[in-house]
């Protein structure tokens, strides 16, 4: 159990974080979602002791880990964030190596017992056949497979991943949603997501966490967080909710901005 007790931690007067409480359960994809600046990417790096709060405590499996050592940390959960530095030069194979790093010491050779693990990340990420290429060379969704194999290969029971499928068109989208929900029920991983395609959660998330200025608005399945006045309270949209193939699906009605005027045909200019 991932516990967040009275967390508060802002960056500026608009952003931030404001004495949350929130309990994690083990061995189930959870996805947090919410418009932007609502606090999303500053929870998940928190929870990743990335940021040292400014009160309240995160407790993982009884430990408070805003005090615990960072490589005991580095051995229980694992963060992929938005962006990677995409001039690496870097074999695939090299690149998930580095997910071992938390159990050698330094300098010291790859075990037999970690070459088995990196052949194991590498081949559940789908990328075994890539990896003496260099990620320069592959394409933006083998490349985020790539990075999805390096925390794999950390072997910690918590994924944390920042908008995995960002940048993605939606075959590669739909690849890497494949490859969480693989990890979470075949290897029992639970999985921290943040998605900002709200139906792409719903599909793929056993809970969802939907925050709003820097609180949480609402938690619990797909089916019960997906309604109507959630849509208009949090995103200000319209729309209306459907049943596809067990799971609900949003459709936008159209959008009209709150106390703005209807946009009007101009003549062009230049016409």
């Amino acid at each position: 159990m991932l516990t967040v007790k009275d967390l508060t931690y802002h960056h500026s007067k608009r952003f931030g974080i404001n004495e949350m409480n929130l309990e994690l359960p083990k061995g189930e994809v959870i996805s947090i979602i919410g418009p932007n600046g609502s606090g999303k990417s500053t929870l998940l790096r928190l929870i990743a002791a990335l940021l040292q709060p400014q009160n309240g405590e995160i407790i993982l499996d009884g430990k408070n880990i805003v005090s615990a050592n960072r490589k005991d940390i580095a051995k229980q959960l694992t963060m992929l964030p938005q962006t990677h530095d995409v001039t690496l030069d870097f074999t695939v194979r090299e690149l998930v190596e580095f997910g071992r790093n938390p159990y050698k010491r330094k300098f010291a050779p790859f075990s037999q017992k970690d070459k088995e693990i990196v052949d194991w990340a590498l081949a559940l990420a789908n990328v075994k056949q890539y990896e003496h290429q260099h990620l320069t060379s592959l394409s933006g969704g083998e490349r985020q497979r790539a990075w999805i194999a390096m925390v794999l290969a950390q072997s910690t029971e918590y994924l944390l991943l920042d908008e995995p499928t960002t940048f993605l068109d939606i075959v590669h989208q739909l690849e890497i949603l494949e490859v969480v929900q693989t990890i979470n029920q075949q290897y029992n991983r639970t999985v921290i997501m943040i998605l900002h395609d709200l139906n792409q959660a719903a599909q793929y998330s056993d809970r969802l966490i939907v925050m709003k200025d820097g609180t949480i608005y609402q938690q619990g399945s797909p089916e019960e967080v997906f309604s109507e006045k959630m849509f208009e309270e949090v995103f200000g949209i319209s729309v209306s909710i459907h049943d596809m193939d067990g799971k609900p699906m949003f459709i936008p009605k159209r959008f009209k901005r709150k106390g703005k005027k209807e946009c009007t045909s101009l003549p062009i200019p230049f016409a």
